[in-house]
């Protein structure tokens, strides 16, 4: 029976990377000539990128338009903490649990204590963010000298992201929390748009304005541990940012969500080509073309106005 289930489970994950995403990339490095679409684990990497271009300027434009931009950067050292849990318990008690699933718990757990100490404890957001993002932190470093440093070979790729880290199965849980994420924003898209421009209004017309902050901030921790494979935990807030700041010159939120979408597409795709092309850190170089995405896009409005 479980392998009947764990078949079930995975065979619409062979048939997307096989059949379809393998095939088409299969089919590009024939017409093109460039192998690197036809190696398994590039093919893989850049799935995981076009997943990261979605959920992250999606979830990350209605923290950028609620001043909660550095929220992502909170819960990825929260994640952090959670990926250290999860390697310290592998290491010490010769379990075998994926360092992914305990960063999604304790950054979904980080992510309901922001948010409890902004509605609850009277802290101001930026106070409760430097509380977490400091106890996460705190906690990860705790555990990874507590095992003299033996599990610091294991975190160091998901500190700065790693292409060839990127396995099936880690490719299959971004593409269902990218199925997730998609559906629920897709879902509650009118009470999250109106709780991000007008909070007030949003509380006297009679919405449960704290459950969809709370949402809100879940999505973002699921949106970080997604992107930390290949991002690493200190840049992974980046897409969440850069490219909804670089979409800003599109009117209409709609509008301006789609060009941060397509901007996040142009700068994980480039980024990840670069990192193996130049064998560079993937997260690194995919924030560097978001940036460069970015000044291009301010200096043409500039040029415009002028």
């Amino acid at each position: 029976m479980a392998a009947l289930t764990l078949l079930w489970l995975f065979a619409p994950l062979d048939w997307v990377l096989d059949d379809v995403w393998g095939t088409l990339l299969d089919a590009l490095a024939g017409a093109t000539g460039v192998r690197m679409l036809g190696y398994p684990f590039m093919q893989r990497a850049y799935l995981a990128a076009v997943c990261i271009a979605i959920i992250g300027p999606l979830v990350g434009s209605f923290l950028v338009h609620r001043e909660m931009a550095m929220i992502g950067d909170t819960l990825a050292h929260a994640a952090f903490a959670g990926v250290a849990v999860g390697l310290f318990a592998n290491a010490t008690l010769s379990l075998s649990v994926p360092p992914l699933a305990t960063a999604l718990v304790v950054a979904v757990l980080a992510a309901l204590l922001v948010q409890a100490l902004v509605d609850y404890a009277g802290a101001y957001t930026d106070t409760s963010l430097a509380i977490v993002l400091t106890g996460g932190f705190a906690l990860g470093s705790v555990l990874v000298t507590a095992t003299d440093g033996g599990i610091a070979v294991g975190i160091g790729a998901y500190l700065f992201g790693s292409l060839a880290t990127v396995s099936r199965a880690s490719t299959g849980l971004l593409l269902a929390m990218t199925l997730l994420v998609a559906a629920v924003v897709t879902v509650a898209y009118r009470p999250l748009a109106y709780v991000t421009f007008d909070e007030v209004g949003a509380r006297a017309a009679g919405l449960a304005v704290g459950r969809y902050n709370r949402l809100l901030v879940v999505l973002t921790a699921v949106v970080v541990v997604g992107s930390m494979q290949i991002m690493g935990v200190i840049l992974v807030a980046a897409m969440l940012v850069v490219p909804v700041a670089a979409a800003t010159a599109v009117g209409g939120f709609k509008r301006s969500v789609v060009a941060a979408v397509a901007a996040g597409q142009a700068a994980t795709l480039t980024g990840t080509t670069l990192s193996y092309s130049y064998d560079i850190a993937a997260g690194g170089a995919i924030a560097l073309v978001a940036i460069g995405l970015f000044a291009a896009v301010r200096l043409g409005v500039t040029l415009r106005s002028g």
